[in-house]
């Protein structure tokens, strides 16, 4: 995804991974904000930088590499580049170790600008149960849905970063399975090669939405780089057809350190934001073109 000609995000949906991810996601400076896989841990490939998973949905395990379950794209609504804000928009399924569909997922994920070369993304995901199913479950686990390695130089333990959430507590052991409106993990960037290399500080604040249900929700982060916005920590939640279930994520790459009043200010103008509407196309309509547009969802 480009924003101004300039590549800030990438998506990838092959069939060669379990599931979709976002790799990079870079800061200003350009370097990647995210990694691939756990720094000291051989079996957590499945944290793929930021990612869409859930360790139980219908008891089904849609987290690890080990379970034969998928998370599949099946089409794109939308994708647009632009100096303003960039959009991608997609429907994925995911399917049982035996490929029968137990969820169907919108994505809608928008790059927009922000000052002194910042940028945030915004992710709304909507899960309902596809055609000829009742229900579905998300049920109670620590996993899911969107989560977040972060780049080994941010990480707590491996590098030199520090997790910090809205009530201005610091660290793992004062942050795990607390409520917050927003975490962030901040640390040191290399920037540059060889002798032109410098360090800088850049961070990823990682944001819910007011309007989500368990609002504000509970966190499961690590100090070894990982943080996830805990939807099920508690409790299952039951998805029917016509009641589908929507939540909405804002993730804002940033330069220096973790900065409370600024964190609050993109804190409120997100809550104050519309979601976004998935228009299909209409008879007649050049090329058939689904419209991503935002307005006030049902």
């Amino acid at each position: 995804m480009n924003l101004g000609g300039v590549e800030k995000l990438r998506w990838h949906f092959d069939e060669k991974y379990p599931r979709p991810f976002f790799y990079p996601f870079n800061g200003p400076s350009g370097v990647s904000l995210t990694r691939i896989g756990h720094p000291g841990a051989q079996n957590h490939d499945h944290h793929r930088s930021v990612w869409f998973a859930s360790h139980k949905v219908n008891g089904i395990d849609f987290w690890s590499d080990n379970t034969k379950a998928r998370i599949r794209q099946k089409h794109w609504y939308r994708y647009k580049d632009g100096d303003d804000e960039a959009i991608l928009a997609v429907l994925l399924g995911w399917y049982d170790e035996d490929g029968h569909e137990v969820m169907e997922q919108d994505v809608v994920a928008s790059l927009l600008p922000m000052p002194n070369g910042e940028h945030s993304l915004e992710i709304q995901i909507t899960m309902r149960p596809p055609e000829g199913v009742e229900a579905v479950s998300l049920d109670m686990t620590n996993f899911g849905l969107l989560a977040v390695r972060v780049s080994k130089t941010l990480s707590e333990y491996f590098g030199g970063g520090t997790i910090t959430n809205s009530e201005g507590d610091v660290s793992e052991k004062n942050i795990f399975g607390k409520q917050a409106r927003w975490m962030d993990y901040s640390g040191p960037v290399v920037v540059g090669v060889e002798d032109a290399r410098q360090v800088v500080t850049e961070g990823i604040t990682y944001f819910d939405h007011p309007d989500n249900p368990r609002y504000p929700t509970f966190w499961h982060v690590r100090e070894d780089g990982w943080m996830g916005a805990s939807f099920g920590m508690h409790a299952d939640y039951k998805i029917e057809t016509g009641h589908p279930l929507t939540l909405r994520y804002l993730l804002h790459a940033h330069s220096g350190a973790y900065d409370q009043t600024k964190a609050t200010n993109v804190h409120e103008a997100f809550s104050k934001r519309p979601g976004f509407l998935i228009r299909k196309p209409k008879t007649g309509e050049p090329h058939r073109q689904y419209e991503v547009e935002r307005g006030h969802l049902p």
